[in-house]
Protein backbone atom coordinates (compact mmCIF):
# COMPACT_ATOMS: atom_id res chain seq x y z
CA UNK A 1 0.00 0.00 0.00
CA UNK A 2 1.62 3.37 -1.38
CA UNK A 3 1.83 6.10 2.26
CA UNK A 4 -0.80 8.73 2.17
CA UNK A 5 0.16 11.29 4.02
CA UNK A 6 -1.61 15.43 4.91
CA UNK A 7 -0.57 18.64 5.77
CA UNK A 8 -4.05 20.15 6.78
CA UNK A 9 -3.72 23.96 7.55
CA UNK A 10 -6.24 26.10 8.39
CA UNK A 11 -6.19 29.23 6.29
CA UNK A 12 -6.85 31.63 9.07
CA UNK A 13 -3.13 32.93 9.07
CA UNK A 14 0.47 32.73 7.85
CA UNK A 15 2.05 29.91 8.69
CA UNK A 16 4.18 29.52 11.29
CA UNK A 17 7.52 27.84 12.32
CA UNK A 18 5.23 25.43 14.27
CA UNK A 19 2.94 24.15 11.67
CA UNK A 20 6.16 24.42 9.02
CA UNK A 21 7.36 21.38 10.85
CA UNK A 22 4.56 19.50 10.47
CA UNK A 23 4.12 19.92 7.17
CA UNK A 24 8.15 19.25 6.58
CA UNK A 25 7.74 16.40 8.44
CA UNK A 26 5.07 14.64 6.65
CA UNK A 27 6.68 15.67 3.53
CA UNK A 28 10.03 13.88 4.34
CA UNK A 29 7.62 11.25 5.44
CA UNK A 30 6.40 10.68 2.20
CA UNK A 31 9.03 11.04 -0.02
CA UNK A 32 11.41 8.84 1.82
CA UNK A 33 8.88 6.05 1.91
CA UNK A 34 7.95 6.50 -1.96
CA UNK A 35 4.55 7.66 -1.08
CA UNK A 36 2.25 10.94 -2.00
CA UNK A 37 1.62 14.14 0.21
CA UNK A 38 -1.95 15.33 0.51
CA UNK A 39 -2.35 19.07 0.83
CA UNK A 40 -5.82 19.84 2.17
CA UNK A 41 -7.47 23.53 3.08
CA UNK A 42 -9.50 23.42 6.52
CA UNK A 43 -11.68 26.16 5.66
CA UNK A 44 -15.01 25.17 6.94
CA UNK A 45 -14.30 27.63 9.68
CA UNK A 46 -16.02 30.95 7.41
CA UNK A 47 -15.50 32.87 9.50
CA UNK A 48 -12.10 33.11 9.81
CA UNK A 49 -10.74 31.43 6.87
CA UNK A 50 -9.66 33.81 3.69
CA UNK A 51 -8.79 33.08 -0.04
CA UNK A 52 -5.66 34.78 0.70
CA UNK A 53 -4.46 33.33 3.51
CA UNK A 54 -4.83 29.86 1.69
CA UNK A 55 -3.01 31.22 -1.42
CA UNK A 56 -0.06 32.36 1.30
CA UNK A 57 -0.02 28.90 2.22
CA UNK A 58 0.89 27.42 -1.15
CA UNK A 59 3.06 29.87 -1.75
CA UNK A 60 5.16 29.48 1.39
CA UNK A 61 5.27 25.79 1.22
CA UNK A 62 6.69 26.33 -2.55
CA UNK A 63 9.05 29.11 -1.22
CA UNK A 64 10.43 26.04 1.26
CA UNK A 65 10.21 23.90 -1.61
CA UNK A 66 7.69 21.46 -0.30
CA UNK A 67 5.77 20.28 -2.76
CA UNK A 68 2.61 17.83 -3.35
CA UNK A 69 0.66 15.41 -5.14
CA UNK A 70 -2.74 15.50 -4.12
CA UNK A 71 -4.89 18.84 -3.26
CA UNK A 72 -8.52 19.02 -1.61
CA UNK A 73 -10.22 22.52 -0.12
CA UNK A 74 -13.01 21.27 2.96
CA UNK A 75 -15.51 24.23 1.39
CA UNK A 76 -15.57 22.03 -1.64
CA UNK A 77 -16.59 18.93 0.59
CA UNK A 78 -19.68 19.53 2.52
CA UNK A 79 -21.95 17.31 0.55
CA UNK A 80 -19.79 14.55 1.94
CA UNK A 81 -19.76 15.72 5.37
CA UNK A 82 -23.44 16.27 5.31
CA UNK A 83 -23.86 12.51 4.09
CA UNK A 84 -21.44 11.27 6.85
CA UNK A 85 -23.45 13.16 9.35
CA UNK A 86 -26.75 11.13 7.93
CA UNK A 87 -25.18 7.89 8.22
CA UNK A 88 -24.40 8.73 12.00
CA UNK A 89 -27.34 9.60 12.79
CA UNK A 90 -28.71 6.96 11.08
CA UNK A 91 -27.01 4.52 13.01
CA UNK A 92 -27.60 6.12 16.47
CA UNK A 93 -23.94 7.50 16.58
CA UNK A 94 -24.62 11.25 16.19
CA UNK A 95 -27.45 12.93 18.67
CA UNK A 96 -29.10 16.29 19.39
CA UNK A 97 -28.11 18.32 21.90
CA UNK A 98 -30.18 21.73 23.42
CA UNK A 99 -27.83 23.35 25.99
CA UNK A 100 -26.81 26.50 25.43
CA UNK A 101 -23.13 27.68 25.82
CA UNK A 102 -24.10 28.95 29.33
CA UNK A 103 -25.47 25.70 30.54
CA UNK A 104 -22.63 23.93 29.36
CA UNK A 105 -20.32 26.05 31.44
CA UNK A 106 -22.42 26.23 34.62
CA UNK A 107 -22.51 22.27 33.92
CA UNK A 108 -18.47 21.91 34.08
CA UNK A 109 -18.00 24.15 36.88
CA UNK A 110 -20.60 22.26 38.82
CA UNK A 111 -18.51 18.76 37.72
CA UNK A 112 -15.49 20.48 38.68
CA UNK A 113 -16.72 21.56 42.42
CA UNK A 114 -17.12 17.84 43.33
CA UNK A 115 -13.42 16.94 41.64
CA UNK A 116 -14.90 14.83 38.43
CA UNK A 117 -13.50 15.47 35.21
CA UNK A 118 -15.72 18.31 33.08
CA UNK A 119 -17.22 15.65 30.16
CA UNK A 120 -20.67 16.11 28.93
CA UNK A 121 -23.08 14.27 31.27
CA UNK A 122 -25.37 13.13 27.96
CA UNK A 123 -28.31 14.40 29.23
CA UNK A 124 -29.37 15.37 25.60
CA UNK A 125 -29.88 11.51 25.13
CA UNK A 126 -32.69 11.52 28.22
CA UNK A 127 -34.60 13.52 25.34
CA UNK A 128 -37.85 11.56 23.34
CA UNK A 129 -38.21 11.75 19.86
CA UNK A 130 -41.47 13.78 20.62
CA UNK A 131 -39.22 16.21 22.81
CA UNK A 132 -36.73 16.66 20.29
CA UNK A 133 -39.20 17.43 17.06
CA UNK A 134 -40.91 19.89 19.26
CA UNK A 135 -37.92 21.68 20.38
CA UNK A 136 -36.86 22.09 16.68
CA UNK A 137 -40.31 23.30 16.00
CA UNK A 138 -40.31 25.54 17.92
CA UNK A 139 -36.83 27.49 16.56
CA UNK A 140 -34.03 25.68 18.79
CA UNK A 141 -30.94 24.28 16.75
CA UNK A 142 -29.59 21.66 18.10
CA UNK A 143 -25.79 20.80 18.22
CA UNK A 144 -24.97 17.15 16.88
CA UNK A 145 -22.69 15.11 19.52
CA UNK A 146 -20.99 11.96 18.37
CA UNK A 147 -21.56 9.02 21.33
CA UNK A 148 -18.54 7.20 21.82
CA UNK A 149 -18.63 3.70 22.82
CA UNK A 150 -17.08 3.18 26.48
CA UNK A 151 -14.05 1.17 26.55
CA UNK A 152 -10.63 1.36 25.70
CA UNK A 153 -9.34 3.40 22.66
CA UNK A 154 -5.35 1.99 21.78
CA UNK A 155 -3.05 2.29 19.12
CA UNK A 156 0.61 2.14 18.72
CA UNK A 157 1.91 5.64 17.93
CA UNK A 158 5.21 6.19 15.83
CA UNK A 159 6.63 8.28 18.23
CA UNK A 160 4.90 7.87 22.13
CA UNK A 161 4.83 4.09 21.37
CA UNK A 162 1.37 2.88 23.24
CA UNK A 163 -1.37 4.81 24.03
CA UNK A 164 -4.40 4.05 25.69
CA UNK A 165 -7.68 6.07 26.67
CA UNK A 166 -10.74 5.43 28.36
CA UNK A 167 -13.96 6.86 26.61
CA UNK A 168 -15.55 7.16 29.48
CA UNK A 169 -13.42 9.87 30.66
CA UNK A 170 -13.77 11.54 27.48
CA UNK A 171 -16.99 13.69 26.11
CA UNK A 172 -19.10 12.84 23.15
CA UNK A 173 -17.59 15.78 20.32
CA UNK A 174 -19.44 18.26 19.04
CA UNK A 175 -19.48 17.18 15.08
CA UNK A 176 -21.90 19.59 14.12
CA UNK A 177 -22.50 23.47 15.11
CA UNK A 178 -26.07 24.58 15.77
CA UNK A 179 -25.32 26.79 12.68
CA UNK A 180 -25.32 23.44 10.25
CA UNK A 181 -21.41 24.16 10.14
CA UNK A 182 -18.82 20.78 10.63
CA UNK A 183 -16.40 20.60 12.92
CA UNK A 184 -13.01 19.87 12.15
CA UNK A 185 -13.34 16.15 14.37
CA UNK A 186 -15.88 15.08 11.45
CA UNK A 187 -14.53 16.76 8.01
CA UNK A 188 -10.82 15.40 9.24
CA UNK A 189 -11.84 11.79 9.03
CA UNK A 190 -14.41 12.08 6.52
CA UNK A 191 -11.83 13.10 4.33
CA UNK A 192 -9.21 10.68 5.80
CA UNK A 193 -11.41 7.95 4.90
CA UNK A 194 -12.01 9.71 0.97
CA UNK A 195 -8.36 9.82 0.18
CA UNK A 196 -6.89 6.87 1.96
CA UNK A 197 -4.68 8.64 4.26
CA UNK A 198 -2.34 5.63 5.50
CA UNK A 199 -0.21 8.25 8.04
CA UNK A 200 -1.28 10.75 10.32
CA UNK A 201 1.64 13.00 12.13
CA UNK A 202 0.85 15.87 14.00
CA UNK A 203 1.47 17.84 17.14
CA UNK A 204 0.95 15.80 20.55
CA UNK A 205 -2.10 18.20 21.30
CA UNK A 206 -4.24 15.80 19.27
CA UNK A 207 -3.71 12.97 20.95
CA UNK A 208 -6.82 13.35 22.81
CA UNK A 209 -8.33 14.20 19.20
CA UNK A 210 -7.33 10.54 18.18
CA UNK A 211 -9.01 8.69 20.50
CA UNK A 212 -12.24 10.52 19.60
CA UNK A 213 -11.30 10.43 15.76
CA UNK A 214 -10.28 6.57 16.37
CA UNK A 215 -14.29 5.74 17.21
CA UNK A 216 -15.38 7.72 14.30
CA UNK A 217 -13.30 6.14 11.56
CA UNK A 218 -14.68 3.02 12.37
CA UNK A 219 -18.17 4.16 12.76
CA UNK A 220 -17.80 5.42 9.39
CA UNK A 221 -16.56 2.32 8.53
CA UNK A 222 -12.85 3.48 7.62
CA UNK A 223 -9.55 1.91 8.91
CA UNK A 224 -7.95 3.80 11.57
CA UNK A 225 -4.67 5.27 9.77
CA UNK A 226 -1.19 4.92 11.76
CA UNK A 227 -0.77 8.15 14.16
CA UNK A 228 2.41 10.05 15.14
CA UNK A 229 2.25 12.42 17.80
CA UNK A 230 5.42 14.52 18.23
CA UNK A 231 6.37 16.80 20.88
CA UNK A 232 4.97 20.65 20.15
CA UNK A 233 8.27 23.10 20.03
CA UNK A 234 8.78 25.59 23.39
CA UNK A 235 10.42 28.94 22.35
CA UNK A 236 13.87 29.58 24.00
CA UNK A 237 12.49 30.20 27.10
CA UNK A 238 10.84 27.09 27.54
CA UNK A 239 7.21 28.80 27.01
CA UNK A 240 4.47 27.86 24.36
CA UNK A 241 5.53 28.93 20.66
CA UNK A 242 3.16 31.27 19.86
CA UNK A 243 1.01 31.45 16.60
CA UNK A 244 0.63 35.08 16.78
CA UNK A 245 4.69 36.03 17.63
CA UNK A 246 6.01 37.55 14.52
CA UNK A 247 9.48 35.86 15.02
CA UNK A 248 8.17 32.28 14.07
CA UNK A 249 5.92 33.86 11.06
CA UNK A 250 7.62 31.99 7.94
CA UNK A 251 6.85 35.47 5.91
CA UNK A 252 8.64 37.25 8.62
CA UNK A 253 11.31 35.17 8.70
CA UNK A 254 11.16 35.59 4.63
CA UNK A 255 11.13 39.13 4.71
CA UNK A 256 14.20 38.86 6.94
CA UNK A 257 16.49 37.10 4.55
CA UNK A 258 16.35 33.76 6.32
CA UNK A 259 16.89 30.90 3.89
CA UNK A 260 14.18 28.10 2.72
CA UNK A 261 17.22 25.50 3.05
CA UNK A 262 18.07 27.06 7.00
CA UNK A 263 14.13 26.91 8.29
CA UNK A 264 14.41 23.07 6.88
CA UNK A 265 17.74 22.04 8.57
CA UNK A 266 16.52 23.08 11.72
CA UNK A 267 12.58 22.41 11.87
CA UNK A 268 13.69 18.54 10.22
CA UNK A 269 15.95 17.91 13.03
CA UNK A 270 14.20 19.70 16.18
CA UNK A 271 13.14 17.28 18.83
CA UNK A 272 15.16 14.05 17.04
CA UNK A 273 18.05 12.38 18.32
CA UNK A 274 20.44 13.73 15.16
CA UNK A 275 22.23 17.21 15.37
CA UNK A 276 21.31 20.02 13.90
CA UNK A 277 23.24 21.11 11.05
CA UNK A 278 23.06 22.94 7.93
CA UNK A 279 22.19 20.80 4.97
CA UNK A 280 22.22 22.31 1.85
CA UNK A 281 19.41 20.20 -0.25
CA UNK A 282 16.58 18.43 0.72
CA UNK A 283 17.99 15.24 -0.76
CA UNK A 284 19.99 15.11 2.27
CA UNK A 285 17.25 15.26 4.42
CA UNK A 286 15.17 12.71 2.92
CA UNK A 287 17.97 10.64 3.33
CA UNK A 288 18.36 11.19 6.85
CA UNK A 289 14.91 11.22 7.98
CA UNK A 290 13.51 8.16 10.20
CA UNK A 291 10.15 8.87 12.10
CA UNK A 292 11.74 7.19 15.01
CA UNK A 293 14.44 9.31 16.05
CA UNK A 294 11.63 11.79 17.15
CA UNK A 295 11.76 11.48 21.18
CA UNK A 296 8.87 12.62 23.76
CA UNK A 297 11.19 15.68 25.17
CA UNK A 298 9.92 18.89 23.87
CA UNK A 299 12.44 20.87 21.84
CA UNK A 300 13.22 24.28 22.34
CA UNK A 301 13.43 26.97 19.07
CA UNK A 302 15.92 29.73 19.23
CA UNK A 303 15.22 32.47 16.41
CA UNK A 304 19.97 33.06 17.19
CA UNK A 305 20.44 29.10 16.13
CA UNK A 306 18.06 29.95 13.29
CA UNK A 307 20.38 32.76 12.07
CA UNK A 308 23.66 31.03 12.90
CA UNK A 309 22.25 28.10 10.83
CA UNK A 310 21.76 30.58 8.26
CA UNK A 311 25.18 32.31 8.35
CA UNK A 312 26.11 29.24 7.76
CA UNK A 313 24.38 28.25 4.96
CA UNK A 314 25.81 31.40 3.08
CA UNK A 315 29.40 30.22 3.55
CA UNK A 316 28.55 26.94 2.19
CA UNK A 317 26.18 28.13 -1.02
CA UNK A 318 27.80 27.90 -4.31
CA UNK A 319 27.76 30.88 -6.64
CA UNK A 320 25.40 29.44 -9.40
CA UNK A 321 22.77 28.80 -6.71
CA UNK A 322 22.55 32.47 -5.90
CA UNK A 323 23.45 34.65 -8.66
CA UNK A 324 20.04 35.80 -9.70
CA UNK A 325 19.68 37.18 -6.26
CA UNK A 326 22.99 38.70 -6.44
CA UNK A 327 23.35 42.72 -7.55
CA UNK A 328 23.55 42.92 -11.36
CA UNK A 329 26.84 42.41 -11.92
CA UNK A 330 28.18 40.51 -9.07
CA UNK A 331 30.08 37.51 -10.54
CA UNK A 332 31.65 34.23 -8.82
CA UNK A 333 34.62 36.24 -7.67
CA UNK A 334 32.78 38.57 -5.61
CA UNK A 335 30.55 36.17 -4.10
CA UNK A 336 33.68 33.85 -3.11
CA UNK A 337 34.86 37.17 -1.58
CA UNK A 338 32.12 38.04 0.73
CA UNK A 339 29.87 34.78 1.63
CA UNK A 340 32.16 34.37 4.33
CA UNK A 341 31.25 37.45 6.21
CA UNK A 342 27.40 37.39 5.43
CA UNK A 343 24.24 36.29 7.87
CA UNK A 344 22.02 36.92 5.34
CA UNK A 345 21.91 37.22 1.16
CA UNK A 346 20.80 40.65 1.44
CA UNK A 347 23.93 41.27 3.10
CA UNK A 348 25.82 41.09 -0.13
CA UNK A 349 24.51 44.31 -1.64
CA UNK A 350 26.38 46.88 0.78
CA UNK A 351 29.33 45.10 -0.15
CA UNK A 352 28.66 45.11 -3.50
CA UNK A 353 28.39 49.04 -2.85
CA UNK A 354 31.69 49.27 -1.43
CA UNK A 355 33.46 47.38 -4.48
CA UNK A 356 31.59 49.76 -6.91
CA UNK A 357 31.73 52.86 -5.07
CA UNK A 358 31.31 55.63 -4.18
CA UNK A 359 32.34 55.29 -0.62
CA UNK A 360 33.74 57.64 0.84
CA UNK A 361 37.43 57.10 2.75
CA UNK A 362 37.78 57.10 6.35
CA UNK A 363 41.63 59.05 6.58
CA UNK A 364 43.49 59.40 9.68
CA UNK A 365 47.02 59.43 8.41
CA UNK A 366 47.35 61.05 5.31
CA UNK A 367 51.10 60.79 5.05
CA UNK A 368 50.83 57.47 5.45
CA UNK A 369 47.94 56.82 3.03
CA UNK A 370 50.21 58.99 0.26
CA UNK A 371 53.52 56.54 1.64
CA UNK A 372 51.28 53.27 0.75
CA UNK A 373 49.38 54.41 -2.93
CA UNK A 374 53.27 55.39 -4.03
CA UNK A 375 53.67 51.50 -3.04
CA UNK A 376 50.62 50.20 -4.77
CA UNK A 377 51.70 47.64 -7.46
CA UNK A 378 51.28 48.63 -11.17
CA UNK A 379 49.10 47.16 -13.78
CA UNK A 380 45.68 45.03 -12.71
CA UNK A 381 45.25 44.10 -9.21
CA UNK A 382 44.69 39.80 -8.16
CA UNK A 383 45.10 37.98 -5.28
CA UNK A 384 48.86 38.25 -4.69
CA UNK A 385 48.01 42.48 -5.03
CA UNK A 386 47.34 42.84 -1.22
CA UNK A 387 50.26 40.34 0.19
CA UNK A 388 53.07 42.30 -2.00
CA UNK A 389 51.34 46.07 -0.89
CA UNK A 390 51.13 45.11 2.44
CA UNK A 391 54.56 44.06 2.82
CA UNK A 392 56.28 46.74 0.48
CA UNK A 393 54.43 49.55 3.22
CA UNK A 394 55.76 47.75 5.91
CA UNK A 395 59.16 47.55 4.78
CA UNK A 396 58.67 51.30 4.15
CA UNK A 397 57.65 52.22 7.03
CA UNK A 398 57.96 49.54 10.22
CA UNK A 399 54.14 49.22 10.62
CA UNK A 400 52.86 45.93 11.27
CA UNK A 401 49.56 44.63 12.15
CA UNK A 402 46.38 46.58 12.86
CA UNK A 403 48.91 49.58 12.77
CA UNK A 404 49.23 48.66 9.36
CA UNK A 405 45.92 47.11 8.25
CA UNK A 406 42.54 49.05 9.79
CA UNK A 407 44.05 52.10 7.98
CA UNK A 408 43.92 50.61 4.96
CA UNK A 409 40.71 49.02 5.12
CA UNK A 410 39.49 52.73 7.11
CA UNK A 411 40.68 54.37 3.66
CA UNK A 412 39.45 51.93 1.33
CA UNK A 413 36.06 50.01 2.60
CA UNK A 414 34.77 53.21 4.58
CA UNK A 415 34.57 50.57 7.17
CA UNK A 416 36.41 48.98 9.77
CA UNK A 417 35.91 45.38 9.41
CA UNK A 418 34.78 43.07 6.13
CA UNK A 419 35.98 40.71 3.57
CA UNK A 420 39.34 40.21 3.44
CA UNK A 421 41.10 42.63 1.58
CA UNK A 422 43.68 40.32 -0.43
CA UNK A 423 39.61 39.22 -1.99
CA UNK A 424 38.17 43.10 -2.12
CA UNK A 425 41.01 44.93 -3.50
CA UNK A 426 41.50 43.39 -6.74
CA UNK A 427 37.21 44.08 -6.92
CA UNK A 428 37.93 47.40 -6.05
CA UNK A 429 41.09 48.12 -8.74
CA UNK A 430 44.07 50.27 -9.11
CA UNK A 431 42.48 53.65 -10.23
CA UNK A 432 39.63 53.62 -7.29
CA UNK A 433 42.16 52.02 -4.87
CA UNK A 434 44.40 54.65 -5.54
CA UNK A 435 41.67 57.82 -5.39
CA UNK A 436 40.13 56.49 -2.03
CA UNK A 437 43.93 56.57 -0.65
CA UNK A 438 43.78 60.21 -1.61
CA UNK A 439 40.76 61.04 0.44
CA UNK A 440 38.59 60.80 -2.52
CA UNK A 441 35.19 59.32 -2.77
CA UNK A 442 35.47 56.81 -5.35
Amino acid sequence: MTPILRFAPSPTGRLHLGNVRTAIVNWLYARKSGGQLLLRIDDTDQQRSTAAHAAAIETDLAWLGLDWDQFARQSDRYARYDEAADRLRESGRLYPCFETPEELDLKRKLQQSRGRPPIYDRAALRLTPHEIEARIRHGEKPTWRFKLDRGTVAWDDMVRGAVEFQAENLSDPVLIKADGQPLYTLSSVVDDIDFAVTHIIRGEDHVANTAVQVQLFEALGGVPPSFGHFSLIADASGGKLSKRAGSVSLENLRDDGIEPMSILSLLAKLGTSDPIEIRTDLAQLIQEFEIGKFGRSQPKLDIVELEHLNAKLMHLLPFETVADRLPAGADAEFWDAVRGNLLRLSDAAPWWDVVQGPVTPVVGDAEFLALAAAHLPEGKLDGSSWGTWTGAVKAATGRKGKELFLPLRLALTGLDHGPELARLLPLIGRERALKRLEGHAA
